[in-house]
């Protein structure tokens, strides 16, 4: 009997503080090579978004920035800073909902999320946050191609976010870009093991494997990237649009 399949993720530490400008693909590879644990095929690498947005310069000065009349009443309605609540509208294609301090909006991605993705944690402190990146998908593309370049095997990059979830208590990791595998699992038209037909079934495997590597990276101990081994994901040329639903489909629009 061939024994159950399994996967390990594991961290990659020894990432420098980013900055804009930085060469992602490049810091990645050192941090590899420098633990000796360079990139197997087969391999994922996870990203988090917010070493992305700060290298493509995707921080900003809350002192930069001026709030317009509405932003800043509804600021002071809910004991915000304007100035953040004012980057939330500008980065939001459509607001969803504002209620109890909370701004649900849908992003030009397609994302819909708290504050349109504008964070203020693990910015270096001060008045400072960070925006998505305008293009996390181009993102992961570029690392993907910097580490080949640089003599690592081609494997799928996926850019990671936390995002909350309807009807559930709890943020979990999901993926906001993807390069180099299909987002979904497919398993319409296969049959289970009752016989039963499959019309339905499609699981987002990128926000499975986001979920998974978050505890090894952990928000508090700055280890901005991860690796899972063992699945042997095929490399395929997808990015992430395939996880946005349909506006028809999609009963919170």
């Amino acid at each position: 009997m061939a024994p159950p399949s399994e996967y390990r993720v594991f961290a990659v530490g020894g990432i420098p503080e980013v900055v804009e400008g930085d060469d992602l693909a490049g810091l990645i590879h050192s941090a590899l090579i420098e633990q000796e644990t360079p990139l197997e095929s087969g391999d994922v690498l996870l990203v988090t978004q917010k070493i992305v947005s700060k290298a493509e310069g995707r921080v900003i000065q809350l002192d930069d920035v001026s709030a317009g009349g509405f932003a800043q009443d509804w600021a002071d309605d809910w004991e915000k800073d304007a100035r953040a609540v004012e980057l939330v509208l500008s980065e939001s294609k459509r607001i969803v909902r504002m209620t109890r301090g909370l701004i649900l909006s849908e992003t030009r991605h397609g994302w819909v999320c708290a504050n349109a993705g504008v964070d203020q944690s693990n910015v270096g402190g001060g008045d400072a946050v960070t925006l998505l990146p305008v293009d996390s998908s181009a993102s992961a593309l570029a690392i993907r191609r910097g580490l080949v370049a640089r003599g690592q095997v081609d494997v799928p990059v996926i850019v990671t976010d936390t995002f909350g979830r309807p009807w559930r208590n709890g943020l979990t990791n999901v993926a906001i870009g993807v390069s180099g595998m299909n987002p979904i699992r497919s398993y319409v038209g296969e049959v289970d093991a009752e016989g039963y037909d499959l019309r339905v079934t499609e699981m987002a495997i990128v926000d499975e494997l986001a979920s998974a590597a978050e505890p090894v990276m952990n928000k508090l101990d700055k280890v901005p990237v991860a690796v899972v081994r063992g699945l042997n994901v095929p490399v395929e040329e997808y990015d992430h649009t395939p996880l946005v639903r349909p506006a028809e489909m999609d009963l919170f629009r």
